[in-house]
């Protein structure tokens, strides 16, 4: 269902970095974290450990998601940077295409989710058993054949923004899980994490990140 896994070897791109922080523009195609088996052992944090050896994991973005990811670099900044994403306080937005004209210009997706247990990893919309997950959109530029649309997760759920613009029937172009029939039209997932706003752990400093969409 997945694409075979070949990461990209480019160097990563640092954003920022200080004595509590890091961040990076992780590229599309590349694990944010390890996956199960030694195929799957190269990541962007094992990368990143190279260089950073104290690097501490704070949130993830999917493999074919690229974009702005934020790690801590002590224990006290990964507790905080998490007690921030715990309690919504950091504010992301994505750009994504999507497939057909999506209406209207703004909008909201509010509808649970829960892991899809026969065909794992994917996810689907489950009112009964689902976590509350939450999508606000605003549409930049709309065809007939696909929409340019900023998305801005109110929640954090997995594959959340795939699954909730499938919900919508305009799924994410190029998505291999979701997508998977036309996927292969297009060099990767149209979906970058394009901004995200935090406070410093040390001050609590308001600190914007952004790095532009590659498409």
């Amino acid at each position: 269902m997945s694409t075979p896994y070949a990461p990209p070897d480019d160097p990563i791109d640092v954003l920022h970095e200080d004595m509590h922080l890091l961040v990076v523009n992780k590229p599309a195609g590349l694990l944010s974290v390890p996956g199960k088996g030694p195929e799957l052992a190269d990541c962007l944090l094992s990368r990143l450990e190279a260089a950073f050896p104290t690097v501490l994991l704070v949130h993830r973005l999917d493999r074919d998601t690229s974009g702005v990811m934020v790690f801590a670099l002590t224990a006290h900044a990964q507790r905080h940077l998490g007690l921030q994403f715990e309690k919504r306080s950091v504010k992301k937005n994505y750009l994504a295409r999507v497939a057909g004209r999506l209406t209207p210009k703004t909008g909201t997706v509010d509808l649970p989710l829960c892991v899809d247990w026969s065909n794992r990893p994917l996810q689907k919309v489950d009112h009964e058993n689902g976590r509350a997950a939450v999508t606000d959109w605003r549409v930049m530029k709309a065809g007939d054949d696909e929409s340019r649309v900023m998305l801005m997760p109110q929640t954090g759920r997995s594959h959340q923004l795939r699954v909730h613009m499938l919900a919508l029937d305009h799924p994410i172009l190029g998505d291999p899980l979701y997508m998977p029939d036309r996927a292969a039209a297009y060099p990767r997932m149209m979906l970058h994490a394009q901004e995200l706003r935090l406070r410093h752990p040390e001050g609590g400093e308001g600190l914007k990140f952004r790095s532009p969409a590659p498409f």
